[in-house]
């Protein structure tokens, strides 16, 4: 027994329309199969990929907009302090981060560090406009982003050049952790005056030495590795 849809009657089995408001009698089993799986259309849409040259010219009009602009403000409107040069500076650093990923894709992975570590060296030579004195700058910044650059250039070398597993790779990070807490704590000292010894970076030192010398082990020794390797599961 069916009823119609708009105004309740109870309708004929054989009846094509509601005879009192002649609503059309539609069969729900009939509309289910008249209907398709995908309610939906099956063909799915793709945005355009941005190009990276498109990409590249709105990163720099963006960047080059916000130093020009804030260097004008800071030049005509805020005259206290030379703020603007902290913005600037981060403004470089971004174009340098982004000129290889986006702008330029085929500039060497060594070079592309090397000028990060300028552009850094750069931003910081900034900020000692804002300071009474450059001996910082000369005596603890720059030493200390050599000594960083030079460890990100030997680890990706590392990677790019010699077998590459997460043991190797642990081993690569925790020496080179060792080497810059010794280094900068050894910057730090020369640059107070106090005397060139190592305090609070041996413990840094011992411990990255035991954890080297212990994955060392396991890569050297085949069955402890592949023991290792199955117990976590990688």
């Amino acid at each position: 027994m069916s009823y119609c849809v708009n105004c309740g009657v109870e309708l004929d089995a054989s009846l094509q329309t509601c005879p009192l408001c002649h609503t059309p009698v539609i069969n729900p089993k009939e509309l289910k199969n008249a209907m398709p799986d995908f309610p939906y259309p099956q063909e799915k849409g793709q945005v355009e990929v941005v190009k990276r040259k498109d990409l590249g010219l709105l990163i720099t009009i963006v960047l080059s907009a916000t130093a020009l602009s804030c260097g004008l403000l800071n030049l005509l409107v805020f005259t206290g302090t030379s703020w603007s040069l902290l913005i600037i500076g981060i403004c470089i650093l971004l174009f340098v981060f982004a000129f290889p990923a986006v702008i330029y894709t085929k500039l060497p992975v060594y070079l592309s560090l090397l000028l990060d570590g300028i552009a850094i060296a750069v931003y910081l030579y900034l900020i000692t406009y804002l300071t009474p004195s450059e001996r910082w700058f000369w005596q603890l910044a720059v030493p200390i982003v050599l000594l960083v650059t030079a460890l990100v250039e030997i680890f990706t070398f590392l990677l790019r050049r010699l077998p590459v597993s997460i043991i190797s790779t642990a081993i690569y990070l925790f020496a080179e952790a060792a080497i810059l807490c010794s280094g900068i704590e050894l910057f730090i000292h020369r640059f107070t005056g106090s005397p060139l010894r190592l305090s609070w970076s041996a413990v840094v030192l011992t411990a990255c030495g035991i954890i080297v010398v212990a994955l060392v082990t396991i890569l050297s020794r085949r069955r402890l590795r592949d023991a290792v390797q199955r117990r976590l599961h990688f």
